[in-house]
């Protein structure tokens, strides 16, 4: 089955297509660093960089796509406009991105589509015909005479994936063919942070703003930590973060955020308070899948990002202590997103930028049990 990946980004949802005999074909991402990264994953799939609102970019894309046979359409619109992580800027022009994904199928006609997005995709409006419209409903205005639409919102964690995260599915089946994608059933496994990672060592952080000395009186065995965990893997790297953010977390049980610690509490530079809520400063929980992964999944101040560590002992002054005041490294982070940990990354790719794309995409275990599930449906048909 051959597939059209809009809004492709580094390909994080594709990971797994190929091995099940989905074959990305022609893919359009508008960031050239990001559509340069996928190209190194997929050298196979023809990329074509550039804004899909520019007219010669939307035609391009449509010749490669009808010159491939495209059956399948995929379609991550951006979020930052919907999103609760962002700013949610009423008429945000990102919001009105799935108009060209609509042109495209109208002008494809594949037998299926795939749209996703977070939650308030569907309870958004934009301009369209100078009236305002919900998306969904634009959607089964403009396809709905030729397709099947099947609309819900799903929590990744309910499908084998070890982290919790909602998402708005948009599944279109072509009245044309007799098959008609639904969702994949539900798992009864819940996959839990200590099923995840619970089996990797201890990482200490590497803290940037102390010389070597301090940082090895702080963790002495910070070297010989970091040497086991990159045998693991290349991107098993200590996180750096700043000393007042690990002082904190070196105190916060897991589950748990520093705002609750009773002395060892949040502080700016000049030594005041950090005001903040109790989703940031916080330990992930080892007995659930991992909250939510952003695209600030490296800093400690940001949501739901230190690893849940365990408890190591009682400091000289008798408060508990416990390990990984940390974020979750990189290929931590990978097997949270349900990544394969072998995934074909160039070794030189920069840690921040991987994170903060891995940080958007939906992962991709999901999408791999949902296009199988179409797969076994048109076996059936």
């Amino acid at each position: 089955m051959k597939a059209l990946s809009l809004f492709a980004n580094i390909g994080v949802a594709e990971a797994y297509l190929k091995e099940i005999g989905i074959d990305v074909k022609v893919a359009n991402e508008l960031v050239k660093r990001r559509a340069d990264l996928y190209s190194a994953i997929y050298p196979d799939t023809e990329m074509i960089c550039g804004d899909i609102t520019d007219k010669n970019i939307f035609n391009k894309i449509l010749d490669e796509s009808l010159k491939n046979e495209i059956e399948v359409i995929m379609a991550t619109p951006p979020c930052q406009g919907m999103s609760t992580a962002g700013q949610q800027l009423k008429g945000d022009k990102r919001n009105e991105l799935i108009i060209p994904v609509l042109k495209m199928v109208k002008k494809i006609k594949p037998k299926y589509v795939f749209i996703e997005n977070v939650p308030m995709f569907l309870k958004t409006e934009i301009d369209y015909d100078n009236s305002k419209i919900l998306i969904p409903d634009l959607i089964k205005k403009v396809l709905g005479k030729d397709y099947h639409i099947e609309i819900s919102i799903i929590d990744t964690k309910d499908y084998e994936v070890p982290q919790m995260r909602e998402r708005a599915i948009i599944l279109l089946s072509s009245k044309s063919v007799k098959a008609i994608w639904h969702l994949p059933p539900k798992s009864d496994k819940l996959v839990t942070l200590k099923d995840a990672i619970g089996n990797l060592p201890e990482v200490d952080p590497f803290i940037k703003d102390v010389s070597k000395e301090e940082l090895l009186e702080m963790f002495p065995d910070f070297e010989k930590k970091k040497k086991h965990a990159l045998k693991i893997s290349k991107w098993n790297n200590p996180p750096h973060h700043i000393k007042r953010q690990v002082e904190v977390m070196r105190y916060t049980p897991s589950g748990c955020s520093a705002f609750a610690n009773k002395k060892h509490k949040p502080v700016k530079e000049d030594g005041t308070f950090v005001k903040g809520y109790f989703n940031t400063y916080k330990r992930q929980n080892w007995d659930t899948p991992a909250y939510t992964v952003t695209m600030d999944n490296r800093k400690i101040s940001s949501q739901n990002n230190v690893h849940p560590g365990r408890f190591i002992g009682k400091s000289a002054d008798g408060y508990d202590l416990y390990s990984d005041p940390r974020a979750l490294t990189l290929y931590e982070l990978m097997i949270v997103s349900s990544l394969p940990t072998n995934w074909n990354i160039p070794s030189n790719t920069p840690e921040a930028f991987l994170r903060s794309t891995i940080g958007e995409g939906i992962p991709p275990l999901f999408v791999k049990k949902l296009f199988n599930n179409l797969k076994r449906e048109a076996c059936l048909k």
